[in-house]
């Protein structure tokens, strides 16, 4: 018996061995037409053995990259796609660029932040006002969503001014007219007393049931057997 540790390693295990030895016969085939055929017949077994490939996008392209891989590189046929190298795989992917921006209020967020920066461009005018207070109510509202308890209308008009460094204020009556959020648990009270009316309520509902089965015992008592 030979085993699997005395056998040579695959390569990609998920194909199997036989796929292996497919792919060690393809590449004695000295006629290149031939060779193609079995390159073909090959890919559509190794389709079948991974149906749930059908899904992934170029499924025909990944299989044939793996038929080069399988092959250490060395079958030389007609591939419908360029074929891999093994430079391609042993090449270290490019380090991304994360980005490195400190963000002066983490609440409000790197894009309120660039929408000041876009704000100061605008001319001054009417147009730039309005502007100007609707980010103040951004700013508000996103700080609400962090503090749900009290907001200081100053602070929003002070940082505002910070963030802006100097360029940008907004009119402080705007801020008083905007509706704050009602804190989650103020509700706490009320869903207490909900949980004690329903509880009340599983306690009739049971009694019902109770009520429904003794009904069917005296229904069935009105059932006598007939003789035969």
């Amino acid at each position: 018996m030979d085993y699997n540790t005395d056998l040579p390693q695959l390569i990609i295990p998920e194909y199997g061995r036989n796929i292996q030895k497919m792919l060690d016969f393809a590449i004695t085939v000295a006629d290149r037409e031939e060779r193609n055929k079995v390159a073909r017949a090959i890919i559509d077994v190794m389709g079948q053995l991974n149906p749930h490939l059908r899904d992934v996008t170029d499924f025909k392209h990944k299989l044939w990259d793996h038929l080069f891989i399988i092959s250490d590189f060395q079958l030389d046929v007609d591939s419908p796609y360029p074929q891999p190298t093994r430079e391609t795989f042993q090449t270290k992917p490019e380090l991304l660029k994360y980005p490195h921006n400190d963000i002066r209020y983490k609440h409000y967020g790197k894009t309120v932040e660039q929408i000041i920066a876009k704000a100061r461009e605008y001319p001054d005018g009417d147009e730039k006002n309005e502007l100007i207070n609707q980010i103040a109510n951004l700013m508000k509202r996103s700080y609400l969503n962090w503090n749900r308890d009290s907001v200081n209308d100053e602070v929003i008009i002070k940082q505002l001014e910070e963030l802006s460094k100097g360029h940008l204020k907004a009119d402080i009556s705007v801020l008083k007219s905007t509706q704050t959020f009602v804190p989650r648990n103020s509700n706490t009270g009320t869903q207490h007393k909900d949980k004690k009316k329903h509880s009340g309520g599983g306690k009739q509902n049971t009694g019902g049931h109770k009520h429904h089965k003794s009904n069917n015992n005296g229904n069935n008592q009105n059932f006598k057997r007939k003789p035969f």
